[in-house]
């Protein structure tokens, strides 16, 4: 699995602390780790607006298969990703959270709180969140016999949210404010997590016009 890290400005000063906890789960499981975000608070400037984009991007054009995020609540970053198709992002303050939306939800991206109840043992609480979050089967429901209606709703969801997204994906990335999408991708360890995973060549070409 391919997994990116990505903070924005306000909590850019923990990304190694996150990071580290991410790759000593992520390593020992064969997962690749992308720090595709702000590394500290003079790195390449981004929001969580961006950061929506940005998952989105990597998502869609199957770059990569995992997005962890964050700010400074986790909200604001849960609902840009979310603001996105082909995106499911759950809300992870604790460890259970990341265990019940595995199996439950089985999206494709979590949402951090980097500031509020980041405290003492923070970083143990982070990384037993993605221990829940990258081990294991998934998608197996709970309580077990619970299984076969959350998969059932689960599936209906993203069914509705297609619905409500019936442009086309790139048309949807053209009716932004451009300076907004240009923005996301500028990074340059963005660019090259984008560029040497990308799998789909209109959404390259795409990203290409806007950093030439």
């Amino acid at each position: 699995m391919k997994i990116a890290l990505m903070m924005e400005n306000s909590q850019a000063g923990k990304n190694a602390t996150i990071l580290e906890q991410l790759s000593a789960v992520a390593g020992p499981l064969n997962h690749d780790v992308f720090n595709v975000g702000m590394s500290d608070e003079n790195d390449h400037h981004l929001t969580y607006i961006h950061l929506g984009i940005m998952a989105s991007l990597l998502v869609n054009s199957k770059a990569v298969d995992f997005i962890v995020a964050g700010c400074g609540t986790g909200q604001g970053a849960m609902m840009s990703l979310n603001a996105h198709p082909g995106i499911v992002c759950g809300y992870c303050l604790e460890p259970s959270d990341a265990f019940l939306f595995n199996q439950i939800n089985n999206g494709n991206a979590i949402a951090m709180a980097f500031a509020k109840g980041f405290g003492w043992a923070a970083e143990l609480n982070a990384r037993y969140i993605f221990e829940k979050a990258f081990t294991g089967p998934r998608g197996e429901g709970y309580p077990v016999e619970r299984k076969a209606p959350q998969v059932a709703n689960a599936g209906i969801l993203n069914q509705v949210k297609a619905a409500t997204m019936k442009d086309s994906y790139l048309d949807g990335l053209k009716s932004m404010d451009q300076e907004l999408v240009k923005t996301a991708v500028g990074g340059e360890r963005f660019q090259k997590c984008f560029f040497d995973n990308c799998q789909v060549p209109e959404i390259e070409a795409y990203v290409k016009s806007l950093v030439a």
